[in-house]
């Protein structure tokens, strides 16, 4: 059970640092336009924004990277960064595109289950 919370909370971090590269550094690039499905003039004038969200999916990494850090004394810390990211997945798929609950709140979800069944 240990290894499958770790497991699903290490699939958030990665996912999450790939948001941040995709919304820092790739938002206007051939690459983060076909991913986000974007115009080269939207994505320009976006750009600043999109580096903010890819901040935010940054601390969000890092918050569970530091949970999972101190082991089990950093159980709550996971907890409420996994749940931090299912909100914000389920916020973004309200708002923005139903895709999100899938690749964001719901691989959190699976993380926090397995974290509280420990």
């Amino acid at each position: 059970m240990q290894m499958l919370a770790i497991g699903f909370t290490a699939l958030v971090i990665v996912l999450h640092i790939y948001f941040l590269v995709l919304e820092m550094f790739l938002w206007d690039k051939p690459m983060g336009r076909r991913v986000f499905g974007l115009t080269q003039e939207f994505a320009t004038q976006s750009k600043a924004m999109a580096a903010n969200q890819g901040l935010y999916n940054g601390f969000l990494a890092a918050g569970l990277i530091w949970g999972l850090s101190l082991g089990e004394s950093g159980r709550s810390i996971v907890i409420f960064f996994l749940t931090c990211v299912i909100v914000a997945g389920i916020f973004g798929a309200l708002t923005v595109s139903k895709k999100i609950v899938v690749f964001q709140a719901l691989p959190a979800f699976i993380a926090l289950v397995f974290t509280l069944l420990l």
